[in-house]
């Protein structure tokens, strides 16, 4: 495995469309055990590749860690390089930049920097529903986007509150005048000691930070029966999160380019598929690759991001054209605290294209592989103080 880390802890936000960068296998799995591997076309020279994450190395990424710990790259004739995200990485701008050959972006940071003139087209939506979560203590009484007002209401900013402020708007609260907002952290220490009413958080990360902590009153863990949470995905205001990007000029010209696209995603959503049916396995292969967190917030972090991925209509990395109209319109007509909007006209049709991942599924399904996971069951976790 080929890893690449980047400097990566100071920031200089320039304009909203920089600002909003920052935010037991299956008999037809192709991962179980004994399994014949499929014909390498590593014999021949590989095609290398770059694929840069938009975040440090941890289980959010691990099927693209699977694919390349299982050979499933290799086998497709790719030689690929996983570049370590982080605070200061645009990943949708690398891409556009030509640094690297595909990325990973959230679609409405991914669709400002389109506006900003950034040639990038999402060619797989690989995570189908949205993780993001508004975190409070029980007693508050918040169970929905209308209980936020008159509260203390943290929100990380950078681009990752417009969900939020479009689920408070829904509700019929200005933000501007009905909440007290308030700059978060990316960490959990303003709701557990009471400075804010309600957090945001990933349900593949800062949920679980709160589940990790200590409960003062009782000297044991807090519990999900400790807490609330509102669900954006419930709220209608869900925005698309995780996607492949690729370069819009070279999927048009460059006929291998396109080709290599096929391929990538063919092993790429075998290594999803790896995750899923191996969750245990891909956790040890995301702490291998060295993520900095726990082995028990890697496992709750897999099992997670499997629940918004599978199952999946249609097949994993099909973008929902109703998604994606639900994601624009919230990028196009919800204002946050600085009165900006995600983008400010419709994207043009090439922003997206299912063309690419059909060819993948297609050849996955005729090898006998579960691209849908329609019987997908998560698994119960359980989290050790501090995540270890």
């Amino acid at each position: 495995m080929r890893l690449t880390r980047r400097s990566a802890w100071t920031a200089t936000v320039v304009g909203v469309a920089t600002a909003l960068a920052l935010s037991a296998c299956s008999s037809g799995s192709g991962g179980q055990e004994g399994d014949e591997p499929e014909a390498s076309a590593s014999a021949g020279a590989l095609t290398p590749v770059k694929l840069q994450l938009q975040w440090f190395t941890q289980a959010q990424f691990a099927g693209y860690f699977a694919a390349v710990d299982q050979g499933y790259y290799e086998d497709e004739g790719l030689d690929v390089e996983i570049v370590e995200g982080g605070v200061d990485i645009v990943p949708q701008s690398v891409l556009a930049d030509g640094s690297v050959d595909y990325a990973i972006a959230w679609v409405p940071k991914a669709l400002a920097s389109r506006e900003q003139g950034a040639g990038i087209t999402d060619v797989a939506q690989i995570f189908q529903r949205s993780g993001t979560l508004q975190v409070s203590f029980k007693d508050k009484g918040i169970t929905s986007a209308a209980d936020l007002a008159g509260k203390k209401v943290g929100n990380w900013g950078f681009g990752n509150e417009f969900e939020l402020f479009a689920g408070m708007s829904k509700a019929g609260l200005d933000p501007a005048t009905d909440v007290t907002l308030v700059q978060q952290q990316f960490d959990m220490n303003a709701l557990l000691s009471g400075e804010i009413d309600a957090a945001q958080a990933m349900t593949y990360n800062e949920y679980a930070q709160v589940l990790e902590a200590e409960n003062p009153e009782t000297g044991e863990l807090y519990t999900p029966q400790d807490f609330n949470v509102v669900d954006w995905n419930d709220e209608g205001t869900a925005m698309l999160q995780d996607a492949i990007w690729a370069n819009t000029e070279r999927l048009a010209d460059d006929e291998e380019y396109a080709e290599t696209t096929v391929k990538f995603l063919k092993a790429s959503l075998k290594g999803w598929i790896y995750v899923r049916d191996n969750p245990e396995a891909a956790r040890d292969v995301v702490v291998a690759a060295g993520s900095q967190l726990g082995a028990s917030h890697q496992l709750w972090q897999v099992n997670e991001v499997n629940r918004l991925i599978w199952p999946s209509a249609g097949g994993i990395g099909i973008i929902d054209e109703r998604l994606w109209s639900q994601t624009v319109d919230v990028a196009l007509n919800t204002r946050n605290d600085q009165g900006a909007t995600v983008i400010t006209a419709e994207p043009s049709d090439d922003a997206y294209t299912n063309e690419y991942v059909e060819e993948a599924l297609a050849q996955l399904r005729e090898e006998g592989v579960d691209v849908d996971g329609a019987d997908f069951a998560p698994l119960e976790v359980t989290l050790e103080p501090g995540g270890a």
